[in-house]
């Protein structure tokens, strides 16, 4: 059975029910009531606001509703899912000055999905940054945080 939790993020949003305590130290979860086109337009102005570009769209719910059947599975996962790609040159550039090798950190990535069992619910998510490496490597990766954090409290409030 899983045990659901608040996670709590830093701007003090609150994030849906997580299937474990672990997954807050890996990602960030939010929800937003409304329609996934919507969402997914204000995450994308979120995001090119800043001065942005997305460098790729990763149409995930549609590769995985095409090919569902070939690999046995006639499950529904979502209604609609995607990635967007994107990057900072300043944060990124300050992030592997620190440290080169945090290169791997980059794309930052933000899914948006909604779920077939909640209708009027869209969710964004995405992966935390490690804090690695020295002091000014854990800044400059606190930075590409703040920024995610940043861009989706622009979508949900």
């Amino acid at each position: 059975m899983r045990i659901f939790l608040i996670c709590l993020i830093t701007l003090g949003l609150s994030a849906p029910a997580c299937a474990d305590s672990n997954r807050e130290d890996y990602m960030r979860l939010y929800s937003v009531e409304g329609n996934f086109e919507d969402v997914r337009e204000d995450l994308e102005l979120a995001i090119t606001a800043r001065g942005m570009i997305i460098n790729n769209v990763s149409h995930i719910g549609n590769m995985l509703a095409r090919t569902r059947k070939d690999v046995g599975s006639g499950k529904q996962i979502f209604v609609q899912a995607e990635a967007l790609e994107f990057c900072s040159s300043v944060i990124s550039r300050k992030m592997m000055e620190a440290d080169p090798h945090n290169i791997i950190f980059c794309p930052y990535i933000i899914s948006v999905y909604s779920l077939p069992a909640e209708k009027d619910k869209v969710y964004l998510a995405y992966r935390r940054p490690l804090a690695v490496g020295s002091a000014a490597s854990k800044k400059a990766l606190q930075a590409v945080e703040d920024l995610l954090a940043s861009i989706v409290a622009d979508v949900v409030e």
